[in-house]
């Protein structure tokens, strides 16, 4: 293992910094519930998500909360541990894993603090919506294309 691969936690830590501010500013200045159209296909919609990805087990009872933040504690051990063995040419690598680590600690500081995800970025076409998201899930997603890409396109 070597220390390389932690000077990529300053992606984390913009990261979480970015998505905390802008959840503040959403609980700051958005009805909850109602959309802020923006630009054609883009409202600003405030929801508060109990669920996973998609709200998946929104309704759960509330022990879904626990169980979202100690799988958050376990993904951040392994992708520290991942950016600690990261080698000096694997740029990309701990550029993405760093943006994955920063979105799952904002989510879950989230549910530490709040008992729910703060959403606001409403996505759609004509009658069709993407489920709301916010800047951390948007991070774990460019995280998760950068590692694919790599993955299928690496020399």
């Amino acid at each position: 293992m070597n220390r390389r691969g932690l000077r990529w936690l300053w992606l984390t830590i913009a990261v979480i910094a970015l998505d905390q501010a802008s959840k503040w500013l959403a609980l700051q200045s958005l009805p909850y519930g109602r959309p802020v159209p923006i630009l054609p296909g883009f409202d600003l919609t405030l929801v508060f998500n109990t669920g996973a990805a998609f709200s998946m087990l929104s309704g759960a009872g509330g022990w879904q909360r626990w169980l979202f933040i100690a799988l958050a504690a376990v993904v951040a051990v392994a992708l520290v541990t991942w950016l600690l063995r990261l080698g000096p040419r694997e740029r990309w690598v701990g550029a993405a894993v760093s943006l994955i680590l920063g979105g799952a600690l904002s989510n879950a500081l989230d549910r530490v603090m709040r008992d729910h995800v703060i959403d606001y970025i409403d996505l759609y076409y004509k009658q069709w919506h993407w489920p709301v998201f916010n800047l951390a899930d948007s991070a774990i997603t460019l995280g998760a294309a950068i590692l694919v890409v790599r993955t299928l396109f690496r020399r």
